[in-house]
């Protein structure tokens, strides 16, 4: 069985790739848990300094696996079925997502995306917790949630929205519009955009500057300024 996710340690630099190319990176909630524990590992790993995250092929994460909501054989299920099945993700997915983007956001180290293909729903909340985010060009960015009949809600949305302005994160949101990274880097809601033959290299040129820098002194700026927008951390 294939690992959701590859871990590589370079020195001071972890990077953390999502590897589930053939589902373009989709979360369940097994796949959200396994996050999760990987980001605790990064927090408690002194020697950490960074870290990257990335994904394997077209996309970065592409949102919530649709095959939650299909028969075991991929057809789809009757309407009243799927309603249920909508019904209980929209209950219980804004909390798994914010508690892995917590953890993600309040990390000691220095984050950064490295943003390879499509970041959908989950995906684009992750983003959205990134202290430093580099994207390939054509990157596509949209939350879908609220045509899905789900409330997209807690750190991500106000994340979005701190990021966007409140008229444009209305419209990221309720209008679930889609953005390429061009548009997004045009707004300020991305560093940098890159062909993606680029995008590991600048990651990791980015990650070896601020690992040299004071781990104290990157950690105590990181919260002041991680208050503003997501709260104090908690742990």
């Amino acid at each position: 069985m294939t690992e959701n996710f590859l871990v590589e340690h370079d020195g001071p630099i972890t990077t953390i790739t999502f590897n589930r190319p053939e589902r373009r990176n989709c979360l369940d909630q097994a796949v959200i848990l396994d996050f999760e524990r990987h980001l605790h590992a990064v927090r408690d790993d002194r020697d950490c300094r960074v870290l990257i995250v990335t994904g394997k092929g077209t996309a970065f994460c592409a949102g919530a696996d649709k095959s939650m909501f299909e028969s075991p054989a991929g057809a789809v299920v009757d309407p009243a079925e799927r309603r249920r099945r909508m019904s209980e993700f929209g209950k219980r997915w804004p909390r798994l997502i914010g508690r892995a983007f917590d953890v993600l956001a309040h990390l000691d180290q220095i984050t950064i995306g490295a943003i390879n293909g499509y970041a959908v729903g989950g995906g684009w909340s992750f983003a959205l917790a990134f202290d430093f985010a580099i994207a390939v060009e054509g990157a596509e960015f949209w939350v879908p949630e609220v045509d899905l009949d789900v409330p997209y809600r807690g750190a991500p949305a106000s994340g979005l929205a701190a990021m966007l302005g409140p008229w444009r994160a209305k419209e990221a949101i309720l209008m679930c519009c889609h953005y390429k990274a061009e548009e997004l880097f045009a707004m300020g809601a991305l560093n940098r955009v890159v062909k993606p033959e680029a995008l590991m290299p600048a990651a990791h040129e980015l990650a070896k500057t601020m690992a040299a820098k004071s781990r104290d002194a990157l950690a105590s700026s990181k919260r002041d300024i991680n208050a503003v927008f997501f709260g104090q951390r908690l742990f």
